[in-house]
């Protein structure tokens, strides 16, 4: 079947549709009425004291929602779930990565674990406002840490157990942390790596660059996990298992204004210096729930979810952590990676706990693809009922790879955008509304206004390559960067500052259909003899042909066309050691030329062994930059594996 006989698009199983949580009327009644729409969804939540105004937008673009309002996270996510009478229902199904470790936290359980937790950190003279860094891998401690930290009103900060000691240091001076809690180490592809010494390194100041020890960090509370050997500071670290147990299971939760500081994330900016993604309690969590209620359908009672992201980035935080737990769900927590000890571990956790929801980033759709589709086909999937995508525009092949290959060809598929500072998703098919087409995020969800405008705030046309912008405030919006107003004034909305537009930063268009797409950054947009090709778009073009299994691409300078499009590609193991690499490259050139325009053929193509990807799966496009324009490499160092510049040099086959 060629590309054009493929379904274009899918609708909603009729039986699916029919139980579905949220039908076509939520977009009437959020059109009818936005603030009474979010105000319908915060009442899901337990409020300990009602709002008396929804959103107060008088100083923009720093919104309140929920005004008045206050309400306790950590008692929304587990207490009253076991007040409901389902304090017997799994909360955590923890898989650790060596294949005979396992838990079962059920939400008494998980109750008395988090008053436990916080009744410690209360008694090192926390209180509600001061910060708490975490820096721990996929443990069921980080879970409790980080709802402990909501419990008490303490502004956690999650730094992602795959940064370097000085991204942690730089994160922890500047929230001004006093607590970091972490692990003696992680498991890794079977084998056990140090985390507590990188803690130690950051702490103690011994990094280029940083000057002295950590002044505001007064204790360490480290989780045995490993067994490794670890340096220790008497009177600053603690072991978790010595003094949790002596803590009473009984903790009273106190209800925090809905502004109140949830937590910090910190993300990657233009200049360097990582931004402090600020997110507050009430709208956030609100938003939250609704949206994981709505988008993956989930039935508490019923289904068992695997959001598959490390709660270090935003997508741990709110589809791992906070949503899944409002609603009462099953969590699957996943400790390592998809092939340890082989590429059947993540089938294998589906088959056994019988998932039904499972969320996943593009990337490792792309991984499975490679792996090929004789793996998901040996084990029994069938449990699933829906299938996500999230962190990037996902190409057409891989949507479809997805749906056929581990949802059967029977299942519907999210694919969400939403940002770190969105909080929530923002634009993705409703499951039970939607006919999805592959590679298309679709509509904003209720409540929800987006739009694609030109360079002058003018609507674009279909098929006009314009920004995507927010037009009106949302519940799960950033409430600022940490320290610097002034920087989230500037990076979000001074582009379009007199419409008073949030400016995403992606590039987007509606189809004739009045379907949306993200095209990726405006930055991963490429000129092309004065023509706006989006690096994704080519991308999707590479990887729908049969050998591809992923795919690279950069805009290098060139003096001709200020633009040449360069494509790095990764085959299919199926693709094998006597593929005619030239021809291939030929006829690579051919499927762009033909599936997006003559224009957009790329000037270089290379085979390559493997991508630059840091440790969470993200591709260093700047590095292929650098290396498509004869610049130096740069900065190897945050890349997983930082041999690969040197491998994609030696042993690439460009044409």
């Amino acid at each position: 079947m060629t590309a054009q006989e493929l379904p274009q698009s899918f609708a909603p199983d009729p039986d699916f549709a029919a139980r579905a949580n949220v039908g076509a009327d939520a977009y009437d009644r959020a059109s009818e009425d936005r603030l009474a729409f979010w105000d319908e969804q915060a009442r899901r939540l337990d409020w300990d004291t009602e709002w008396s105004e929804v959103l107060d937008w008088s100083d923009a673009p720093v919104a309140k929602w929920f005004v008045g309002g206050k309400l306790n996270v950590a008692y929304n996510c587990v207490d009253r779930h076991v007040e409901a009478g389902n304090g017997d229902r799994v909360a955590i199904h923890w898989i650790g990565e060596p294949t005979d470790d396992a838990r079962d936290i059920t939400y008494a359980e998980l109750k008395d674990e988090v008053s436990r937790a916080a009744n410690y950190l209360s008694s090192l003279g926390l209180v509600a406002g001061d910060r708490v860094a975490i820096y721990m891998p996929l443990l069921p401690e980080v879970y409790i840490a980080m709802l402990a930290c909501a419990r008490l009103g303490l502004t956690h900060s999650v730094v992602f157990a795959g940064f370097s000691p000085a991204a942690l240091r730089s994160r922890i001076d500047d929230a001004e942390a006093k607590l970091v809690i972490t692990s003696d180490g992680q498991f890794r592809r079977g084998k056990p790596a140090p985390l507590k010494a990188g803690v130690d390194d950051a702490l103690a100041g011994n990094l280029d660059g940083v000057d002295g020890p950590a002044e505001s960090v007064q204790n360490v509370l480290v989780v045995r996990r490993t067994g490794l050997d670890v340096e220790w500071t008497e009177g600053r670290d603690v072991w978790w298992d010595e003094v949790m147990p002596e803590q009473s299971t009984e903790h009273t939760p106190e209800a925090f204004d809905s502004e109140h500081p949830l937590f910090l994330l910190y993300t990657s900016g233009t200049t360097g210096k990582p931004k402090g993604i600020v997110h507050t309690t009430g709208g956030y969590l609100t938003q939250s729930s609704y949206t994981h209620h709505a988008v993956f359908d989930h039935k508490p009672g019923e289904d068992v979810y695997w959001c598959t992201a490390d709660v270090g980035w935003v997508t741990g935080h709110t589809y791992g952590v906070y949503a899944p737990l409002s609603n009462g769900a099953q969590c699957i927590v996943y400790e390592g990676t998809p092939n340890s000890p082989d590429e059947h571990r993540h089938f294998q956790i589906i088959e056994k706990y019988g998932v039904t929801i499972y969320y996943a980033a593009p990337t490792l759709i792309r991984t499975f693809m490679k792996w090929g589709r004789n793996i998901p086909a040996e084990h029994d999937l069938s449990s699933i009922r829906l299938l996500g995508s999230v962190g990037e525009p996902i190409n057409p092949e891989a949507w479809r790879w997805y749906r056929d290959h581990i949802g059967g060809g029977r299942v519907p598929v999210v694919d969400t955008w939403w940002q770190t500072e969105t909080g929530a998703i923002m634009i993705s098919p409703l499951p039970g509304v939607s006919d999805a087409k592959p590679g298309s995020a679709m509509r904003a969800l209720p409540g929800i206004d987006a739009s694609v405008v030109d360079g002058d705030a003018r609507q674009t046309g279909p098929e006009e390559h314009g920004f995507l912008v927010i037009t009106e405030p949302w519940p799960a919006m950033l409430r600022g960067i940490w320290g610097d107003m002034e920087r989230y004034r500037d990076t979000y909305w001074s582009r379009f500052a007199e419409e008073g537009y949030y400016f995403a930063g992606d590039g987007a268009k509606w189809d004739a259909d009045g379907a949306l797409w993200v095209l990726g950054r405006v930055d991963d947009v490429m000129n092309i003899s004065g023509h706006r090709i989006s690096t994704s778009e080519v991308e999707s073009a590479l990887v729908g042909h049969d050998a591809v299994a992923e795919a690279a691409v950069v805009g290098a300078e060139d003096a001709t066309t200020g633009q040449a499009i360069v494509a790095y590609v990764i085959l299919r193991t199926s693709a094998g050691d006597e593929i005619d690499r030239q021809k291939l490259i030929d006829d690579l050139r051919t499927e762009v030329s033909r599936e997006i325009s003559p224009i957009a053929k790329p000037r270089d193509i290379t085979i390559v062994p493997e991508l630059p990807k840091t440790r969470s799966g993200k591709i260093m496009r700047r590095l292929l930059k650098n290396l498509a324009e004869g610049k130096e490499g740069g900065d190897t160092s945050t890349l997983s594996d930082p041999t690969i510049m040197d491998q994609i040099r030696e042993k690439g086959t460009r044409g």
